[in-house]
């Protein structure tokens, strides 16, 4: 089993690209910039990646991301994730970034964006990965925060396909930032949102009534609603959902408690992805390997999740469908086989 996920062909859609900041990228960059961090080793750091909730991890999330200063920093740090996507045969990933965390600290918007389009366009041309920028709005400034960080992004708007909303959510619901997502979706970009890892299932609600995502960013308090489950199914949209995130901060207690074949079983749409592998100790082939043994998932059940980790993606209809007659191809070929 471990083989024909790892040889799966597989697209990420929950992924923070200051999430997959690795300790030892972060010293170089750090010696680079002149920068002093609070670690003095690589395994300080490892050793600080401790949390009991999602405010521990925001924490030192946030000032992991001080050592980023130029356009080389930003695209070393997207180059060597779309590096480890290759490694991994992941076709397709759609990239969280915010913008706001770099220029509350005085980093111009243009160097954040320049330094990530350049990675993934020598991704593209290199290691044939495609990829697409989902711009989150920080939940915990003000909605006027996120007015200014939109108004930014539009001398670079073709090459950013989604809005969507992260950082803290218990006390931030989604309604806070009802204009701004009414501003951004008549600009032409789709939005996201995460929803229901904190907070309950009021926040998803909001998140598809008022803020009208198209998908949802974790969503395992969706469960909470049997109504909310059969509206999230009746207007078909996907889940982002993050395994070893959802140990990691304790949104469940162990994999074998995690409601992924729920799920699956009540006919939701559900992805799986790795949100920040740096932070919560594994790529996206480890979130699959360990969600597999936690729940005994079948090759089945791996070919529908990442089935849907392309058919909900936003690319174009005709590279979908590539990636698709690939996956089916390679499960056709695969499935008879004995797990491994």
């Amino acid at each position: 089993m471990k083989r024909f996920i790892e040889n799966l062909p597989k697209a990420e859609l929950h992924l923070h690209i200051e999430g997959t900041f690795e300790p030892e990228l972060m010293f170089k960059i750090a010696n680079r910039n002149s920068i002093e961090i609070p670690f003095k080793s690589v395994k300080e750091i490892k050793d600080a990646y401790q949390f009991s909730c999602l405010q521990d991890f925001l924490n030192i999330y946030y000032q992991g991301a001080n050592v980023l200063q130029t356009e080389e920093d930003f695209f070393d740090l997207t180059y060597s994730y779309l590096t480890k996507c290759n490694e991994q045969n992941v076709r397709h990933t759609e990239i969280m970034f915010d913008p706001q965390t770099h220029t509350k600290r005085g980093i111009p918007f243009q160097t954040v964006i320049n330094g990530i389009v350049k990675a993934q366009e020598q991704a593209k041309s290199k290691l044939g990965i495609t990829s697409l920028l989902i711009m989150s709005f920080l939940r915990h400034l003000s909605e006027e925060d996120a007015f200014k960080t939109l108004e930014e992004s539009l001398l670079y708007k073709n090459k950013i396909t989604c809005v969507g909303l992260d950082s803290s959510e218990r006390g931030n619901p989604p309604s806070k930032f009802k204009n701004v997502y009414a501003k951004a979706v008549e600009l032409g970009y789709i939005p996201v949102a995460h929803a229901g890892e904190e907070g309950d299932s009021d926040y998803v609600w909001e998140a598809i009534d008022i803020l009208k995502i198209k998908r949802i960013d974790h969503g395992n308090n969706a469960l909470q609603d049997t109504n909310l489950v059969q509206e999230i199914i009746k207007r078909d949209i996907a889940l982002t959902v993050c395994p070893l995130s959802n140990s990691a901060l304790k949104v469940v207690e162990n994999l074998e408690e995690h409601p992924l074949k729920e799920m699956l079983n009540l006919g939701l749409k559900v992805t799986v992805n790795s949100d920040d592998p740096a932070f919560f100790g594994g790529q996206l082939n480890k979130n699959y390997i360990e969600i597999q043994k936690a729940l005994n998932l079948s090759k089945k059940d791996m070919y529908t999740l990442a089935k849907n980790s392309f058919q909900f993606s936003f690319l174009d209809e005709y590279t979908k469908q590539k990636y698709l007659t690939e996956l089916e191809t390679y499960y056709q070929k695969n499935c008879a086989t004995t797990t491994s």
